[in-house]
């Protein structure tokens, strides 16, 4: 999973480059953890890393470059 976090990383920040690598990390991570969590509350079936992974380029390439925008609640 480490090495998608890392791609992920390195496509928002070059979409954003207003973000430092830390918040990029964290968005993958939120963008990552949160569609796990809908997906399952959805019940559907785990689809595996790769899926999750599109799922969030998707993201990345649809609101990367505006997420420096976001007021994010905790900072740490």
């Amino acid at each position: 999973m480490q090495a998608y976090f890392e791609k992920l990383q390195a496509e928002l920040m070059e979409v954003n480059p207003n973000l430092t690598s830390d918040e990029a990390l964290w968005w993958v991570e939120m963008l990552w953890s949160d569609f796990e969590a809908s997906y399952a509350k959805a019940g559907y079936p785990y689809r595996g890393e790769e899926y999750a992974s599109d799922y969030v380029a998707k993201q990345i390439k649809q609101h990367g470059a505006s997420l420096h925008l976001v007021e994010r609640k905790d900072r740490n």
